[in-house]
């Protein structure tokens, strides 16, 4: 009879690996051996995908950002040797983050490549309710990935960072303004809001997946050796962040503050659910609503394009209604002219 790990030995293991542990200090720490440990993370990390696929659906956020962050399996992509397994060598994780909660929405590991951006795209945009403003960099296939899934119900705009190649200044220039702007904001589809544009928010988190992933840490022999224990690792971490650390900006998770849930989770909470969440289909895509305007100001007019092609949005303020023309006053009558004040009377007398 196989020996099964008890559930507190289970929350003491995954504990560990949530907050940035590898397999082998794990195992030293929990007296776990190293398979056991690799068996438990690919259960509860499936599991952990199949609760996200659930739970996060219906999203109600209007600012959304996404970016991608790099990471490999077993080998660096420039080792890769054509008869190689396609699993290995880069692995990039595509992140649809919303701004003001700080959900995480929608998730994909694989390659960064047009067929894996569509794939997470048209998944962040099945799990949305409402018209986004979506804020990304200037990867290319984006564009269109964008525009296939949202299809003209979307804000869109790229955020490009314009590092410098060339050498460093010289001392008679080094102080002088830069001549050229560093950010570049590209408006792509709708009428996106340029000046917030921005992806500070998601770029944050990807270095929280570097500080709570030990495979994601550069320099060192932590790296995953297997595909499926990559995603498991990256989806137990996704579950962690939404449902059980509080956001320090929030106070609260980031479920809680989408209306997901309305409590923090424990980590035994999120182990048992995990292991015994069944499969489920993927969300549908709804149709998007537009937002709500802030409280006070007017509601823009707005019509629905027939077959699902988006708004026909009116853009800044409304015209004035016409008004029908009246008939020009008449000029002022003109004033009596003063006579000259004769002081020595008339020369003829």
């Amino acid at each position: 009879m196989a020996h099964v790990l008890p559930m507190t030995k289970r929350v003491e293991v995954v504990a560990h690996l949530v907050e940035g542990a590898g397999i082998r200090p794990t195992s030293r720490l929990t007296e776990v051996c190293k398979p056991a440990i690799l068996a438990l993370l690919l259960r509860v990390g499936e599991g952990c995908e199949r609760l996200h696929n659930r739970l996060v659906r219906d999203v109600d956020c209007r600012a959304v950002q996404v970016d991608e962050i790099w990471s490999y399996v077993q080998k660096k992509q420039a080792r890769v040797q054509p008869g190689d397994s396609p699993e290995v060598g880069e692995a990039y994780v595509f992140v649809g983050m919303a701004s003001a909660s700080k959900l995480v929405i929608s998730y994909r590991v694989g390659k960064r490549d047009e067929e894996n951006t569509r794939a997470f795209i048209a998944d962040l945009r099945a799990r949305l309710v409402t018209v986004p403003q979506l804020y990304s960099d200037g990867w290319q296939p984006y564009i269109a990935a964008v525009g296939d899934s949202f299809a003209g119900s979307v804000d869109y705009a790229q955020v490009v960072k314009n590092y410098s190649r060339k050498a460093r200044r010289d001392d008679d220039h080094r102080y002088e303004p830069p001549r050229d702007p560093f950010i570049t904001r590209t408006p792509v589809y709708g009428v996106p809001d340029v000046k917030r544009a921005s992806t500070s928010h998601v770029e944050r988190q990807n270095l929280t997946i570097r500080m709570h992933i030990r495979r994601f840490t550069r320099l060192c022999n932590g790296f995953s050796k297997r595909l499926p224990h990559h995603k498991a690792a990256v989806a137990l971490h996704m579950a962690f962040y939404n449902f059980c650390r509080p956001h320090e900006a929030l106070r609260v998770t980031p479920a809680m503050e989408a209306g997901l849930t309305d409590h923090v989770w424990s980590i035994e909470e999120l182990v048992a659910l995990a292991l015994s969440e069944a499969p489920a289909e993927p969300p549908k895509p709804k149709a998007l609503k537009l937002p709500e305007p802030p409280a006070g100001a007017p509601t823009a007019p707005a019509r629905a394009l027939p077959n699902g092609r988006g708004f026909l949005r009116l853009v800044g303020s409304a015209p004035a209604a016409p008004v029908a023309p009246t008939e020009p006053e008449p000029p002022p009558a003109p004033k009596p002219r003063r006579g000259q004040l004769s002081l020595f009377g008339d020369l003829d007398d």
